[in-house]
């Protein structure tokens, strides 16, 4: 249960994790004499330092998101960096980032590093602890087990850094005071470490766990990480044998795309991995990704007419084109996933209040996948912190990874059955009855992106696409075209598309220098 979790992430906190409070990474005493004494003991404390790092995931920087918060817009919120999405509380971060009006000084490039590097601090001190403890203390598959939860954990963690810095530090031990400043390390030393220690989690990770410990890696977590981030690394076989056994694990796809984004899809085979949150935790646990203001639905992320555009009719046709679209009721005859996704005017938005949307935001659409629609059965407030899980990676990103890397290795035939998978879930016709047969390998592309962008709308991965594609640009160009009142995004290059390293990190580290593209 998630509550019994999250009982052990408290207990954690206090006898592993008061370290977790100092502002830095680079500014903590020695992380290497932790209670070194009383600690390291048995099989609970491994326990305990090993929820720590989960701990990190839950941070509001990181996953469990912003409503109103400066300078914390986290992951969930990552598809305002791009076309998908509009971050109207600029303050967030997202919105400087998009226009331009943003600088290495910026706190949220600070608070994002620093969340990160501090779950890889407790997965560095978690791998060294427990690699030391003595086999009489637990069963040996036992200590392999938490030793590959931290090291998928420190890879989610190097792989995000990656992907938005590029450049950083590799830290994979322990450090004291005098250790602390180190240089940066090439992307491809970071990509490789990340690849190393997913490759090691694999083989001792469980196939899958009991419904109690929801939440915890398993094999399926790391094998799916690890297409991601060989997908991004352009590594298409790879992603192909990373996705392959997976297969075969026992993941499909939950028969309701709407009731899947709310707690009743937590548990389903669907999820691969989830950052899990309590509603009912008294130990900062839970999540505000999900929440709203009660006068209109999210409010600081606005999805945006050319995403709603984008959507399909249900002949599976563009809305230019197809003879479904009418132009006064432009949720009628769409695809699914659009209004699973997104509130137009008159949807109601606050089920208990019977309120009606009104369009009172900036893009006039408001999002409704993982948005709370009313107080929940324990009586949370929809703007309080809830307990709805942020799914990592789930099995239909997991498809149509493995056909865009078909694709891409000149085997569309093989991808036309995944994409169609995801496509019969939400009963909207199949490949070859709209796009047709025979496809060459890069018409077969454009059509998974297409698939991509309606199928994981608001996941927090189309900055992730975007960028990968090569096509950072012309999303900025979409978000230019909708002529959002108040926003005016512009394109600075490869500025666009790499986050600064922190100047309060370099201020604090003399042997790290500047990413050359913000000097």
């Amino acid at each position: 249960m998630k509550s019994n979790k999250n009982v052990i992430l408290f207990l954690s906190l206090l006898m592993f994790l008061g370290l977790g409070c100092s502002k830095d990474f680079l500014n903590k005493t020695s992380l290497s004499q932790i209670a070194e004494a009383s600690f390291w003991k048995d099989e609970r404390d491994a326990q305990l330092a090993v929820n720590g790092i989960y701990d990190a995931l839950q941070n509001r920087v990181i996953y469990s998101g912003t409503l109103n918060n400066f300078r914390a817009a986290a992951f969930p919120i990552f598809d305002a960096l791009g076309d998908n999405c509009y971050g109207s509380y600029k303050f967030e971060g997202p919105g400087l980032f998009m226009e331009s009006n943003i600088d290495p000084t910026d706190d949220w490039f600070r608070t994002l590093w620093s969340g990160l590097y501090r779950g890889i601090v407790r997965a560095n001190v978690a791998i060294e602890n427990i690699s030391a403890m003595p086999n009489s203390v637990f069963p040996p598959s036992r200590k392999a087990d938490l030793i590959a939860q931290a090291k998928f954990l420190r890879a989610l963690l190097y792989s995000n850094l990656a992907i938005y810095y590029e450049d950083v530090p590799l830290i994979l031990k322990s450090q004291t005071v005098a250790e602390a400043s180190v240089p940066k390390n090439p992307f491809a030393e970071i990509r490789d470490s990340v690849i190393k220690d997913l490759t090691e989690a694999i083989v001792d990770l469980p196939i899958s766990r009991p419904a109690a410990q929801r939440g915890y890696a398993t094999r399926g977590a790391a094998l799916g990480l690890l297409a991601r981030f060989q997908l991004y690394n352009k590594n298409y076989s790879a992603v192909l044998a990373a996705t392959e056994p997976m297969l075969t694990m026992g993941y499909g796809l939950f028969n309701n795309y709407l009731t899947l984004f709310t707690p009743a899809g937590e548990a389903t085979n669907e999820i691969v991995f989830s950052v899990t949150f309590d509603e009912n935790s008294a130990f900062n646990s839970t999540e505000v990704f999900s929440a709203t203001f009660a006068s209109a639905p999210r409010i600081n992320v606005n999805p945006m007419r050319n995403l709603v555009n984008f959507y399909n009719c249900t002949d599976g046709r563009g809305i230019t084109v197809s003879p479904l679209y009418n132009p006064a009721n432009i949720k009628a005859n769409r695809d699914p996933r659009f209004a699973a996704s997104i509130y137009i005017v008159g949807d109601t938005f606050m089920v208990d209040l019977n309120r009606r949307f009104t369009g009172n935001t900036p893009t006039t659409f408001g999002q409704r996948k993982y948005i709370r629609n009313q107080p929940s059965a324990t009586g949370i407030g929809v703007a309080s912190g809830g307990g709805q899980d942020f799914y990592v990676i789930r099995y239909a990103d997991v498809l149509l990874m493995r056909a865009e890397a078909l694709a891409e290795l000149n085997r569309p035939a093989e991808a036309y059955p995944l994409v169609n998978l995801v496509r019969a879930r939400v009963r909207m016709p199949t490949v070859e009855t709209v796009e047709g047969v025979g496809l060459t390998g890069p018409q077969m592309v454009e059509v998974i992106r297409r698939e991509r962008r309606v199928e994981l709308a608001f996941e927090g991965l189309r900055f992730f696409d975007l960028k990968r594609w090569g096509q950072v640009q012309q999303g900025f160009a979409r978000a230019v075209a909708d002529a959002v009142p108040g926003y005016l995004p512009v394109n600075r290059g490869r500025r666009s598309e790499v986050f600064p390293i922190p100047q309060a990190e370099i201020d604090v580290n003399k042997a790290l220098v500047q990413n050359p593209v913000w000097e």
